[in-house]
């Protein structure tokens, strides 16, 4: 199993804008995906920061999530924002 957990951190309201517009369908897409066994992003009490947790089935599931994410247009709209994550593996 393969976790991800961090931060997604908005400089400013025009990066939480986009946030706010592509999310919802980000998520979508993402609980969809082979192998997406938990995925949530929340705003925090801070506005400019949203809590990232994921948890994909195995690296092949987390990989091919990773690319359609680049590729998408939440990728292309959120590419600037910055993202502080950590990655690993979880227990069985």
């Amino acid at each position: 199993m393969i976790e991800l957990t961090g931060w997604l951190v908005c400089a400013d309201g025009e990066e939480v804008e986009i946030v706010e517009r592509y999310l919802p369908r980000h998520i979508e897409l993402t609980r969809e995906e082979a192998g997406c066994l938990h995925f949530e992003v929340v705003q925090t009490e801070d506005p400019l920061v949203w809590s990232v947790a994921e948890r994909f089935a195995d690296q092949s599931a987390f990989d091919a999530h990773q690319k359609r994410v680049k590729a998408s247009d939440w990728g292309r709209a959120t590419a600037g924002i910055e993202r502080d994550y950590v990655i690993g593996r979880g227990a069985r």
